[in-house]
């Protein structure tokens, strides 16, 4: 009574269906709807959507086809030229649906109302057929922000989602149906409480009298019912009502559409493209979404990941993509149906990062405002565009005399943690012993494979590898070696180490949980990089230390096959099975951390059934097998590429960061020293000694730069740095994967190797021309 009362009407005109959500209220209108197929005497049924439709709506014609129900998509432009029905039509009583949004949850554009009526009357007819229409509203992103009066706009099926109006609860929805046509709509299937009774033995059920109880199957989630009550109550509470709601929404966006759509670079351009069919000066036709993208100083489309980055950098949550609405996002930004399957052919499927294909735009950037938005989120907003794509000198801002819109930065929220030089890995045996040698200076780990091994390698370098050198310039080295025994931890520096079929040995092996057993890093807890693991072969033990704890060591030995408890985490949706590392390393970082956390280790006899990568080019029958890393075994940065870099983001900080310093925020594993800065993204192969890599992609950076690798301290302008300098991208780094070796030695990467590089296109780094330039394998 509380719901029908919020939608202005009574049990005596509509009944409610609770559902899970709004998607299982419209499968079930599919399912129920009194359809009449092809193929019989009577005119045949259909279903007709608008294309500026959620998915949820458009596949419901997977239903209607399965049922020998044609579906029409009708575009909005369509609807407006459609006539009035014959008499003649009149008297046909072949039920056809349409479905068409309240509020287009891509634009914010609000379809009139006026249409239910007028499609019901025959007043407008979606397409020329004889029948009787009902109408389903599609209420789901309307309702949130404006009041619906199902008492004026009677709807036949109405599909709400609670959450999308105070925010909770999350797992329910609700379908109104309208009485009048609540008789007809057919069940099949019976679940627990929607019989009055039937037989096990025979074919006999029959249905319970009232419409709710019988098409809601099992139990429903009573106590988030019970809730909905509260939810309403206070909404009603705090706002005074959904027109206020309304209204307060709609002046947000009417403000920020006012203000974006006047931002523009020093020469004119704009710098955002806004998909809207209104100009945003009445709410009863646009609601309070903003669809737009962000544009370069040329016109050139940002992609919507890149935008998603750099609001993440300021606390701001964008939606990004298409929004579940194909039909708009084609309508908007001119999206053909060849390129949807082209571009799915490209690799680009529904919620990826792939944002740009061919230099056109695959999707955009969508803000709502709700209920509890306020002026100061609008600004803050604001704010971040101007911060992210106009220099001070670019900056024009309109309507300076009606609000003060700062272009600063918007300040962090993060804790800050005080500068602390980083422990130098300490590689002993127990922990008394640690404890009594925390002055001992950094050490750098030269692994040595035994003499018989030692020369096995040498041998085979110098027959895999020919001496290549730039031309005409000097040779392409390994400068340094990192590994990450535990994932999002401080780095550990060699000059040697072994490669195993995963990546270097032991590089990222360890991941540190919370209480639920999901991955920690750097984004959710900075100090992690204050923790430093170091390895130590000939001990075989992983030694942990951070300022203010006792050292504690790990054994490297696998326990996976023993009494270890196996349980299954994930990395980046990439499932991996992993045992627990005991209580004492637990509590270890529970105390460091300041919440309960725990040490989990891949398990090794997992590893090549859980976490693999098909990689095309090493092998075609091949599945290279990953560590706990997000995408690939290395990844690869450039000397050269971090000095341009540096230059950049100097120019943008007061103080001018090192370039170790650099190296170090982007965690990369080998760290070559090339003449030519970002010359790295132009290869296909390497080779280093005996190893053979392949390059897989560039590495996509994200807000971890942001971090002081040895303080924890945040700072956003690294990210807009390499945005800025990158023409808006956050490339940065090259990833590699190395085919595991047959040979029966082990292989090892050293500082000072030779770097021989192929490029795109297989056009190989041509060899030296002169005596002076060659150089050794």
């Amino acid at each position: 009574f509380r719901i029908l009362q919020h939608f202005h009407t009574t049990s005596e005109d509509y009944t409610i269906i609770f559902t899970s959500g709004c998607t299982a209220a419209l499968k079930l209108i599919a399912e129920s709807f009194p359809w009449i197929p092809e193929g019989t005497k009577q005119p045949s049924s259909r279903f007709c959507y608008l294309t500026d439709s959620h998915t949820s709506v458009v596949g419901m014609r997977g239903i209607t086809a399965s049922k020998n129900v044609l579906s029409v998509p009708i575009k909005p432009k369509e609807i407006l030229l459609a006539k009035s029905r014959l008499p003649e039509e009149q008297n046909c009583t072949t039920p056809h649906l349409f479905s068409y949004p309240a509020q287009s949850n891509f634009s914010g554009t609000k379809y009139p109302l006026s249409w239910i009526q007028d499609i019901k009357s025959g007043k407008l007819c979606p397409i020329k057929i004889p029948g009787e229409w009902f109408v389903l509203l599609d209420a789901a992103s309307y309702v949130s922000s404006s009041p619906l009066d199902l008492g004026v706009h009677q709807a036949d099926f109405i599909p709400i989602s609670f959450y999308k109006i105070f925010g909770f609860p999350t797992g329910i929805g609700a379908l109104l149906v309208n009485n009048r046509i609540a008789p007809f709509l057919r069940k099949t299937y019976f679940g627990g409480g929607t019989a009055a009774a039937y037989l096990a033995g025979e074919d006999f059920y029959f249905p319970r009298e009232s419409i709710a109880e019988r098409f809601e199957d099992g139990t429903v989630s009573f106590l988030d019912i019970i809730a909905l009550k509260h939810g309403f109550d206070v909404l009603e509470k705090l706002t005074g009502g959904m027109e206020k709601i309304k209204q307060h929404t709609f002046a947000l966006a009417h403000y920020t559409y006012t203000m974006l759509s006047n931002l523009k670079y020093a020469n004119g351009a704009p710098v955002v493209r806004i998909y809207s069919d209104t100009d945003f000066s009445n709410p009863d036709v646009q609601g309070p979404i903003i669809n737009f993208n962000v544009l370069d100083e040329n016109g050139e489309v940002i992609g919507f990941s890149q935008v998603d980055k750099m609001a993440s950098l300021h606390n701001i949550h964008v939606r990004t993509g298409c929004f579940c609405n194909t039909g708009a996002c084609q309508m908007y930004l001119d999206i053909s149906n060849e390129d949807i399957q082209r571009n799915l052919q490209a690799g680009h499927v529904c919620g990826d990062n792939i944002d740009v294909v061919d230099g056109r735009p695959t999707g955009s950037v969508r803000i709502s405002f709700g209920y509890m938005s306020s002026f100061e989120d609008a600004q803050t907003f604001l704010n971040f565009i101007i911060a992210t794509t106009l220099s001070k000198s670019d900056i024009e801002i309109p309507f300076q005399s009606v609000t003060k819109l700062t272009t600063e930065s918007v300040p962090d929220d993060h804790s800050s943690f005080s500068n602390a030089d980083k422990l130098s890995p300490v590689l002993q045996i127990s922990d008394g012993e640690l404890r009594n040698n925390l002055s001992v200076t950094r050490t750098t780990v030269n692994w040595q494979p035994p003499e018989t091994e030692a020369e096995s390698i040498r041998a085979a370098v110098s027959e895999t590898a020919v001496p290549m050198c730039r031309k005409g310039g000097k040779p392409i080295t390994v400068a340094n070696i990192y590994l990450y025994p535990i994932k999002s931890c401080s780095a550990f520096e060699v000059t040697e180490w072994p490669v195993g079929n995963q990546g270097l040995l032991y590089d990222r092996n360890w991941m540190v949980v919370n209480q639920n057993g999901v991955c920690m890093t750097q984004k959710q807890e900075p100090r992690l990089c204050l923790v430093n693991p170091s390895i130590d072969l000939k001990q075989k033990i992983m030694v942990i230390q951070a300022e203010g704890m006792d050292p504690i060591s790990v054994s490297l030995e696998d326990k996976s096959g023993k009494e270890a408890v196996i349980c299954e985490s994930k990395v980046c949706s990439h499932r991996v099975k992993t045992y627990d590392c005991g209580e004492r390393i637990a509590d270890w970082f529970s105390v460091f951390l300041g919440h309960p956390c725990r040490l989990i280790r891949q398990s090794s006899d997992m590893k090549s059934k859980s976490h693999q990568k098909n990689t095309k080019g090493l092998s075609s029958a091949t599945n290279i097998s990953l560590s706990l890393v997000n995408e690939a075994q290395y990844l690869l940065i450039n000397v050269a590429s971090i000095l341009q870099l540096k230059e950049h983001i100097s120019a943008r900080l007061e103080e001018p960061l090192e370039v170790e310093e650099l190296i170090r925020r982007f965690r990369a594993n080998i760290v070559v020293s090339a003449p030519e800065s970002f010359e790295e993204e132009e290869w296909a192969e390497i080779s280093i000694g005996a190893l053979q890599f392949q390059v897989v992609g560039p590495c996509s950076r994200c807000q971890i730069i942001c971090i002081d690798q040895q303080s924890g301290e945040r700072n956003k302008e690294i990210l807009q740095s390499l945005s800025a300098a990158r023409g808006r991208k956050t490339n940065f780094g090259i990833y590699l994967m190395n085919q595991p070796s047959h040979s029966s030695f082990s292989a090892v990467l050293s500082v000072g190797s030779q770097v021989l590089p192929v490029l795109k296109e297989n056009t190989e780094i041509q060899p030296p021309t002169s005596s002076e330039e060659k150089c050794s394998g």
